[in-house]
C-alpha cells in the first residue's frame, strides 16, 4: 500500500476528499492550451474560461541521466515527469512500457530507408501502448479516491483498463461499440464482468461516457474526466525513444492518429527532454498516420485549413475509429511546424502493412500498426519522407487482436500428401 503523506491539499471534485501532498509528483496545476489559464489539479478537463482542453503544467527538478537510467524498467523510471507520486511503485499496478526499439533494417532495405527503427509497443501487458496512459489515469483515479474506474473505448484502451483495474482491485467498467473485433471484447471481458457494448460507433459511446460522469459520483473515465493525467501517460514513449536512441532524437517519427493526443505527447516529451538539458535540441519531424474511412485530420491538413470537420468511420482500422478526434487541431499544428504531414491510406494498405512488417521483421502488428506501416510506405513513395534521415515508427498493438483483418491473405502455400514426390511438386 502506498504511505500515507502529510498535511493533505486540494479537496477532490470525485469524492469530496482531501487530496495528499505530493499526489502528482511535480505537476502543478491544470492548464488551458488555448487561453493559459490554470485550475488546481484535479478531475478536470475543460477549461472553465474558454472550454479549451486541460493539460498538465509541472515544475520540474533537476533530473539527470543518471537518476532515470537507475529506475525501474518501466514508465516508472520517468515518475519526476510524470503526474504520479513518488511511491508510485508501491501500488499495484501492470508496471508497462520501456518497451523494445528495434533496429528494423529488413523493413528498412524493403523501403528504401537508410536508418528506421520500430518501437514495438506490442509488449506491453495488454499488448498495446495503451497499458502506459491507463497507468497514469489509475494513479489520478486512486489520488482523486475514486471507487469505479471506467473507460469508453475502440478496445486496446477497454483491455488496458480492465486489466489495470483488476491488478488494482477497484470497481472497473468499461464501454465499447458493440461491433468491436470479437478478439478485443474477450481480452476485456477475461479481466471484468462490466463490460458494456453499446449500439453505435466510439463517438456515440463517448458521448455516453461524458454524461455518466457528469451524473455519477466516484466514477473515473480515463479519457473523460482525467483525461489530462491520463494522457500524459504518452510521454514515456517519447522519452524511451530518446533514452533507447543514446539519449538523442530521431530525424522523424510516423505516429498513428486516433484521437491525436498520442502524437501530440511525444513531441512534448521531446520538448521536455530538450527544455531539461537531457537531449540536445535538434530540428525533428513528426508525420500522422490515419485510414481512409476514418481520417478527418488528414483531409484537414491537405485541404490546408485549420478546423477538423467530424466523419462517420468506415475503416478495419477500429482502433484508430474517432471521427471527432480531440487533439487533432494540435496534431496538425505539430505535424506544420516540425515539417511533417499527416497522411492516410486505404483498407487494403492497412492489411499489406500488417503482412509487410510481419514479414520483414517478424513482428505482428494489428490495424493501427498496419495503417502506420503503409503511411511510412506511401510517405517514401511520395516523397514526403527523407529515407536518408533516421526515423521511428510506432506499432502500438498486438495484431492477434485483429486478426480477422488479414485471415484471407494469408494461410498454406500448399496442402500435399505426407511423400517426398508431393512435396518436390511444390517448387518450394
Amino acid at each position: 500500500m502506498s504511505a500515507v503523506l502529510s498535511e493533505p491539499v486540494t479537496p477532490s471534485a470525485t469524492t469530496g476528499r482531501a487530496l495528499r501532498e505530493g499526489a502528482f509528483g511535480n505537476a502543478r496545476a491544470l492548464s488551458c492550451r488555448e487561453c493559459g489559464h490554470q485550475v488546481d489539479l484535479g478531475p478536470q478537463y475543460a477549461c472553465p474560461e474558454c472550454f479549451g482542453p486541460l493539460e498538465v503544467a509541472y515544475d520540474f527538478p533537476a533530473v539527470t541521466r543518471e537518476q532515470i537510467e537507475a529506475g525501474p524498467r518501466n514508465i516508472w523510471r520517468y515518475k519526476a515527469l510524470l503526474p504520479v507520486p513518488t511511491d508510485i511503485e508501491e501500488s499495484p499496478n501492470t508496471e508497462p512500457g520501456f518497451t523494445r526499439l528495434l533496429r528494423a533494417h529488413n523493413l528498412g532495405d524493403k523501403l528504401g530507408i537508410d536508418r528506421l527503427w520500430v518501437k514495438d509497443d506490442s509488449t506491453n501487458p495488454t499488448h498495446s501502448f495503451k497499458d502506459r496512459v491507463v497507468a497514469c489515469a489509475l494513479s489520478a483515479a486512486r489520488e482523486l479516491g475514486a471507487t469505479t474506474f471506467a473507460c469508453p473505448s475502440t478496445g486496446n484502451l477497454a483491455n488496458a483498463v480492465a486489466a489495470a483495474g483488476a491488478r488494482a482491485g477497484i470497481r472497473t467498467v468499461v464501454f465499447i461499440p458493440s461491433n468491436l473485433e470479437r478478439p478485443k471484447q474477450i481480452n476485456s471481458a477475461v479481466y471484468t464482468e462490466q463490460l458494456v457494448a453499446v449500439n453505435g460507433n466510439y463517438d456515440d459511446v463517448n458521448r455516453l461516457a461524458s454524461e455518466i460522469a457528469g451524473e455519477e459520483e466516484g466514477w473515473a473515465f480515463v479519457n473523460v474526466n482525467v483525461r489530462p493525467f491520463y494522457a500524459e501517460g504518452s510521454k514515456t514513449l517519447g522519452y524511451e525513444i530518446a533514452e533507447q536512441l543514446g539519449w538523442r532524437l530521431p530525424d522523424q517519427v510516423v505516429i498513428p492518429v486516433a484521437s491525436g493526443s498520442q502524437l501530440t505527447k511525444v513531441d512534448k516529451a521531446f520538448q521536455e527532454l530538450i527544455a531539461l538539458g537531457l537531449v540536445e535540441a535538434k530540428p525533428y519531424k513528426i508525420y500522422g498516420a490515419q485510414a481512409s474511412g476514418c481520417s478527418p485530420v488528414a483531409t484537414a491538413f491537405k485541404d490546408g485549413v485549420d478546423a477538423i470537420r467530424p466523419v462517420k468511420p468506415d475503416t478495419i482500422a477500429k482502433s484508430l475509429a474517432i471521427g471527432n478526434p480531440a487533439d487533432g487541431i494540435y496534431v496538425l499544428d505539430i505535424c506544420r511546424r516540425s515539417g511533417g504531414t499527416v497522411e492516410d491510406v486505404s483498407d487494403d494498405e492497412v492489411r499489406d502493412g500488417i503482412v509487410l512488417l510481419a514479414r520483414t521483421e517478424g513482428i505482428f502488428t494489428e490495424t493501427a500498426g498496419g495503417t502506420t506501416v503503409g503511411v511510412l510506405k506511401k510517405l517514401v513513395e511520395s516523397g514526403q519522407l527523407d529515407p536518408t534521415l533516421e526515423t521511428v515508427v510506432i506499432n502500438t498493438g498486438m495484431g492477434l487482436k485483429t486478426i480477422d483483418a488479414v485471415a484471407d491473405r494469408v494461410g498454406p502455400a500448399a496442402t500435399i500428401d505426407p511423400s517426398y514426390a508431393a512435396f518436390a511438386a511444390t517448387n518450394l
